[in-house]
């Protein structure tokens, strides 16, 4: 059984490039996969691999400065979930674009899965999502607002323009584990929004604990690896992937005539030119011979 574990931490890396190698070569020695970001605000990622690997890459992250407290949620899945470890360095772990957004200095009221559909039930509250179109697709909490972002980059802009609506009206927002609310909520507290809650933990949290009987969850949770999608008790989903937009697609999805796998879908069939498909039908390609001689290709 493969562990998966999903992280972020806000805190402040004097010099987040020297820790990139120490991290990546320990992942690699614990055969962990998946994506680690730093950046100087702090680190997020998934990684994957077994009890005693993910165990020794997450004591090594809590000894980095300011993440002792650092908090994590687990998953599981019969399958190693990614092909590769990546660890990047980035401007910001989750991209915003507003450079005076700090999480450390304030956020929203936490709120926890047990107590998110009361507060979500109340007539005062707006229920914001704040994923971007694609995730809100296949998924949402009932009677949510989604602003159709293409990413988290818009979501300024979308309230901007749409502010307005939310007069007298309490904010609760949610994501998939919880980073995105951190600064969302930073946000709307800077832009003087009185009473901003967050679902702690995220969607993630939520249907993990939350039992499906009592859930105000419709449809699946769109992840970032392998998997594409989760349900309630965090079991692997119905979805699959475009190879080319990653946009998660439902059984009958690939069954449209604009599906082409590995190459394209009704999604971005108009997005790409002739020299992206001759690209993604080389991967396609490569992917398959590998395949036959019983390898893993890095593209797939």
């Amino acid at each position: 059984m493969i562990t998966i574990a999903a992280l972020y931490h806000f805190t402040r890396f004097a010099d987040p490039a020297s820790l990139r190698a120490p991290l990546q070569t320990a992942a690699e020695a614990q055969g962990i996969k998946g994506s680690l970001l730093i950046a100087a605000e702090g680190i997020n990622g998934t990684i994957a691999g077994s009890r005693s690997g993910i165990d020794a890459l997450l004591a090594m992250i809590r000894a980095l400065p300011g993440c002792a407290d650092l908090e994590h949620k687990e998953s599981w899945s019969e399958t190693m979930p990614f092909g590769r470890m990546k660890v990047r360095l980035k401007r910001e772990i989750v991209t915003m674009g507003q450079p005076d957004i700090d999480p450390r200095a304030r956020v929203g009221h936490y709120v926890a899965a047990q107590d998110w559909n009361d507060l979500i039930s109340q007539p005062d509250v707006a229920v914001i999502d704040t994923r971007n179109d694609y995730e809100v697709a296949i998924g949402t909490f009932r009677g949510a607002v989604d602003p159709d972002t293409r990413s988290f980059r818009d979501f300024p802009a979308w309230w901007a323009a749409n502010k307005d609506r939310f007069h007298n009206k309490r904010i609760a927002m949610f994501c998939t584990g919880g980073i995105r609310c951190e600064k969302s909520t930073n946000f709307l507290l800077g832009q003087g929004v009185n009473e901003v809650y967050h679902l702690k933990g995220g969607i993630l949290k939520y249907l993990e604990d939350v039992p499906q009987d009592q859930s105000l969850w419709d449809g699946e949770c769109y992840v970032f690896d392998q998997r594409v999608s989760v349900g309630h008790g965090l079991v692997p989903g119905a979805y699959d992937s475009c190879h080319a937009c990653r946009r998660p697609l439902a059984p009958d999805d690939k069954l449209r005539p604009e599906y082409e796998l590995g190459v394209q879908c009704h999604h971005c069939v108009d997005e790409y030119g002739p020299e992206d498909r001759a690209r993604f039908r080389e991967r396609m390609h490569q992917m398959t011979l590998a395949q036959k001689r019983g390898q893993k290709h890095l593209g797939g």
